[in-house]
């Protein structure tokens, strides 16, 4: 049986607490995440407009697109925040909308708008998360204290969520989001609007868990987090996924690009928002 640092050692160190996640509740043969037709209407407008997408195990997915192009309609569905008009979702093999609880049991989630008892402490939050997951309480006890550890929260563990600032709500978050050890992480704009010290840290612990075998699969608009810690990325354009692949395979189909292009200007090619400089007549 498969114990999370700390179980054993109540000092665990960093890497201790960033062990893979346990295999047990899904088919390791399926795909970390995939989707098949995936379809979302609202009223007379298709948000997302049957999106196919698979992505595979250790993968760390960049999920990109303009703003209202069906990003976060797409990550509600893909964890069972919001039904699809049609289509189907499936997490570590498990359909997500046919076999919830199995399938949230597999997934950590991290949504662009945070959804937390402020009037917890740190430390009770994380507690009342692990208790959520059926964790057995002393196991809460010792995962709890080592993520507060690794977040670099142990010294504001016992203030109120409510006096935490923007990274460091954040960062309890995404510690609530790993402590039943998930084996996907999802993450909408998990960088927006918090410091460069937070950012680095969530930034060096996804990498580590994507190196331990854990799926990572995030939105940003910060192109160049996306391009330092992505091994693929897909682009969603009007609700439709319009390219997919490595920096270097989305190099090569973009004609018209330099061999050494950023992610940015392939993202503006690709999404067709180029446009000449134009300056502001008034302030000549």
């Amino acid at each position: 049986m498969t114990t999370f640092p700390g179980e054993a050692n109540a000092a665990a160190t960093t890497n201790q607490a960033l062990q893979p996640p346990h295999m047990e509740a899904s088919s390791s043969n399926a795909p970390a995440v995939m989707a098949r037709d995936l379809v979302r209407v609202f009223g007379q407008k298709m948000a997302v407009n049957h999106l196919n997408l698979t992505v595979q195990r250790g993968e760390f997915y960049g999920f990109l697109g303009p703003n209202g192009a069906g990003k976060s309609t797409t990550i509600k569905m893909m964890v069972g925040l919001l039904r699809p008009t049609s289509g189907s979702v499936w997490v570590g093999g498990v359909d997500v909308w046919k076999d919830p609880i199995r399938a949230h049991s597999l997934m950590g989630v991290l949504p662009e708008v945070l959804n937390i008892y402020e009037r917890l402490s740190g430390r009770e939050f994380l507690v009342f998360a692990g208790h959520m997951y059926g964790i057995p309480a002393g196991d809460i006890r010792r995962r709890a204290e080592d993520l507060l550890q690794v977040l670099t929260l142990i010294d504001d563990a016992d203030k109120l969520i409510v006096d935490y600032s923007v990274g460091m709500r954040k960062k309890i978050a995404l510690a609530a989001a790993l402590i039943h050890r998930p084996e996907v992480i999802f993450l909408d704009e998990p960088f927006e609007g918090i410091d460069p010290i937070s950012s680095r840290v969530i930034r060096d612990i996804l990498r580590e868990l994507t190196q331990r075998g854990t799926t990572v699969f995030f939105s940003s608009h910060i192109m160049e987090v996306v391009e330092r810690l992505c091994t693929r990325v897909g682009i969603i354009n009007q609700g439709t996924l319009v390219a997919e692949g490595t920096l270097q395979e989305l190099r090569e189909r973009a004609s018209g690009e330099e061999k050494d292009a950023t992610l940015e200007d392939l993202f503006l090619t690709i999404v067709g928002a180029r446009s000449e400089h134009q300056n502001l007549s008034w302030l000549e």
